[in-house]
């Protein structure tokens, strides 16, 4: 098995060794880059390889396993990693790494950017061919899909076979039986005259209880319908270390075809070897070679709100607020309780796909800016127009023409701890990033502020296909609430922000403004509950003639 991470350069002709066709990479000289992310099977070289993302990349020029990128692409996997929990991580992460690309495709409609040719089937007849730990899972997933008809039979045929060559003198003598309305005995416990040794019995109980075990581990979302018993816990992790021997000892206790596939499933799920005859001359892989859209989308279903159509077609919906008129498409909005009061406002971000020792660029920057300048023009246009996005949503205050504060942020995918896909690990990343046309003017529509933060790539990447509903919905409003909450912190501190805030608590405070407006002019706003805010800016001294020993205010 081999290990390749986008971005890294590798000598062309190990490129050349696993790779049949030469569109997983660059050529540049000797050397290669690798272009793509994803899985790829190399049937006829009886070689499996995983293109890991970037992100996959620490620091220091070493891999996040601390090894450098030519040590991971030489990894030997010197037994089976089925069973043990230690290896528990490298199971998970090849199916949700496979299950992400799969949710892609269901979830855009930009499906042009995914490559694949992967099959579902194991041929599982046991040879010298090398299979993948998601081979296998697939295949005892495809199997138990399209064989519940026949497994249902058997199920039926083995009550039949209980029913028949009743012992009747035991059940007279051992079982009291119930009588029915016209007094006749009925009998429901049978006792047969032959104990009869079912090994199709056995064999469903292991396939049953493997697939399971994989159901459980995996998040699999199978619905088993199994009358058979299921080994689990303990029993099961003896069942793993004995369960080949046993399966052994009814290898020819039947002929049915379909039970031969079953009995060849189990016995490559049991077996510390990972081989198998594939019967496949075609390279299997599934692949993409844009990653960042992937991880945009990711990080915008468990971040953003699905879109709502509104009743009336001609309302504004997020939808028009993603999707500018200027062709630019924002990767993630929605709405929360705004940073002075009560009110809403959109918070707008930016899912960034880079090297963990990477941050936005300038130009990011820019666009982000520009993302943010586009919502609120679209809100000041419905504002214009006598309309709104809602009722709570709210941009600009008409008695002090002051905006309210646009929050922004960049998301980047780290990983710390390659064995974490439970734990998000949210943190702030870097300085916060500001724009504006004049720096003392906080309450100005051009002042705008982006926090970047960094997300556990893992948490993102099992969450996207694996989250219900509900969980999903818990994250967000953890999500947001801690968003708003860094933003209050970060304008408390006027060392962080530069800004000191009052209030102003005169009665007269429309009349204070429109005396003072020209100097008040983008440094106040009225929230909600008619409380004027004023914004004093470090350099600004301007604001000395006032008496701004006024009662101090802190955003909550």
């Amino acid at each position: 098995m081999k290990f390749l991470i986008e971005g890294e350069r590798y000598p062309i002709d190990l490129l050349r060794d696993v790779f049949s066709d030469p569109k997983f990479y660059l050529q540049e000289g000797n050397y290669g880059t690798v272009v793509s992310v994803g899985y790829y099977h190399n049937h006829s070289k009886n070689l499996i390889a995983f293109l890991l993302p970037k992100v996959f990349m620490g620091v220091g020029g070493l891999t996040v396993f601390g090894l450098s990128s030519i040590d991971l692409f030489d990894f030997e996997q010197i037994e089976s990693f089925k069973h043990k929990n230690e290896y528990l991580w490298l199971r998970q992460l090849s199916i949700y790494f496979y299950s992400s690309l799969l949710e892609f495709k269901k979830r855009s409609k930009n499906t042009s950017i995914l490559n694949t040719s992967l099959s579902y089937n194991l041929n599982s007849k046991l040879g010298n061919q090398e299979y993948s730990y998601l081979d296998l899972v697939l295949s005892f997933v495809n199997f138990y899909k399209k064989h519940k008809t026949f497994i249902a039979f058997k199920n039926t045929e083995r009550s039949t076979n209980n029913a028949s060559k009743i012992n009747w003198t035991k059940i007279f003598k051992k079982t009291a039986p119930f009588f029915s309305s016209s007094g006749h005995p009925i009998y429901s416990v049978f006792t047969q005259k032959k104990k009869i040794i079912d090994s199709e019995e056995d064999l469903l109980v292991f396939f049953f209880s493997i697939l399971n075990h994989l159901n459980d581990e995996h998040n699999l979302f199978l619905k088993l319908d199994s009358t058979y018993e299921i080994i689990k816990g303990k029993k099961f992790e003896l069942l793993q270390i004995n369960g080949l021997s046993r399966l052994r000892s009814i290898k020819f206790k039947y002929f049915n075809d379909t039970l031969k596939k079953m009995y060849r499933l189990c016995e490559l799920y049991f077996s510390l070897k990972d081989i198998s005859t594939l019967g496949k001359a075609k390279d299997e892989f599934i692949s993409v070679n844009n990653y960042n859209i992937v991880f945009e989308d990711m990080i915008d279903k468990i971040f953003s709100d699905e879109f709502i159509k509104n009743k009336n077609s001609l309302s504004p919906s997020i939808k028009d607020l993603k999707y500018h008129s200027d062709g630019k498409i924002l990767d993630h909005i929605f709405d929360y309780q705004s940073i002075i009061d009560t009110s809403n406002i959109f918070y707008i971000g930016d899912s960034k796909y880079y090297k963990p020792d990477n941050l936005a660029s300038k130009l990011s920057q820019y666009k982000q800016f520009t993302y943010a300048k586009n919502v609120v023009q679209f809100n000041i246009d419905l504002l214009n127009d006598n309309q709104n996005f809602n009722e709570n949503i709210r941009y600009r205050d008409q008695s002090t023409e002051g905006y309210n504060i646009t929050p922004n942020f960049f998301i980047y995918g780290y990983i710390d701890d390659y064995k974490n896909l439970e734990r998000p690990d949210l943190a702030e990343k870097g300085d916060v990033v500001r724009s504006y046309h004049y720096e003392d003017r906080l309450f100005d529509r051009d002042t705008l502020f982006v926090h970047q933060y960094k997300i556990n790539f893992l948490f993102v990447l099992r969450s996207y296909s694996q989250l219900s509903n509900n969980n999903i919905l818990k994250f967000r409003s953890e999500v947001k609430a801690k968003f708003r909450k860094n933003f209050i912190e970060f304008f408390n501190n006027s060392t962080k922000s530069e800004f000191e805030l009052f209030r102003y608590s005169d009665e007269d405070t429309l009349n204070f403004v429109e005396h003072n407006f020209r100097t008040l002019n983008g440094k106040c706003i009225t929230t909600v509950d008619n409380i004027l805010l004023i914004a004093k800016h470090k350099s600004d001294q301007s604001l000395n003639q006032f008496d701004l020993s006024l009662e101090k205010h802190f955003f909550q």
